[in-house]
């Protein structure tokens, strides 16, 4: 079991499958899951009762992935150590929300989650991106790039703040997501500061406080305002 891997053979593919959760399945979030679940389909075994035309009538190209996942078959090549490319997090909802308080309160902890995947993998970014859905499952998606690269949890917010302002008022959500990409080493992160922002680094120097805080005496040690929204 190196670096928290368990390796499973073919043979017993099926019996460990059988019972796990269709949850336990790449690509299965909150949506699908109770899409999967309307269907009556909760595990492996449920999966494994359907035919294959069917799954695909009903959920279109996923149902052809799920009939063969199910099954233990994934064609997709593993590559050991590939390079991150990206960084992102999105929660997706139970229903749409309009609530500008309650979005941006989502905003900054899915900023605050990139920014601390990016500070452990010592990585920095240029590229804001801010992604939405709605209940029709239309995807809009913004960009922005930054002054410099950064690993900063307010920086990242503040960006996504900007692109959400830019959407349609008043629009409902049912997924938020926030990213980081074109990514560099952290080394090159945060150096010149933004001279149209005096207070950024004050800011900045608070966030790092907290980060160091956080090592110390775990997550939730101090905990912003708005991530309790």
């Amino acid at each position: 079991k190196p670096q928290g891997f368990s390796v499973i053979g073919r043979a017993e593919t099926a019996d460990f499958l059988r019972e796990q959760p269709v949850s336990l399945i790449w690509g299965v979030g909150q949506a699908t899951r109770a899409a999967l679940h309307d269907a009556g389909i909760r595990s492996f075994a449920d999966l494994l009762r359907w035919e294959r035309s069917d799954l695909v009538a009903r959920f279109g190209s996923m149902g052809d992935r799920l009939w063969h996942l199910a099954r233990g078959q994934d064609r997709r090549r593993v590559t050991a150590n590939a390079p991150v490319k990206s960084i992102s997090n999105e929660t997706t909802f139970g229903e749409d929300i309009a609530d500008p308080d309650l979005l941006d309160g989502h905003l900054w902890r899915l900023s605050e989650k990139v920014a601390d995947r990016a500070k452990a993998r010592a990585l920095a970014g240029r590229v804001v991106t801010l992604k939405l859905k709605h209940s029709d499952h239309r995807i809009t998606t913004r960009r922005h790039a930054l002054r410099e690269p950064t690993q900063l949890a307010d920086t990242l917010y503040r960006a996504a703040r900007g692109l959400m302002d830019h959407v349609t008022a008043g629009a409902a959500w049912r997924l938020v997501g926030v990213g980081l990409s074109d990514l560099v080493a952290a080394a090159e992160a945060d150096r010149a500061g933004d001279l149209l922002d005096p207070a950024a680094p004050r800011r900045a120097k608070a966030e790092r406080a907290t980060d160091a805080i956080r090592a110390r005496f775990g997550p939730d040690a101090i905990v912003k305002g708005r991530s309790l929204r």
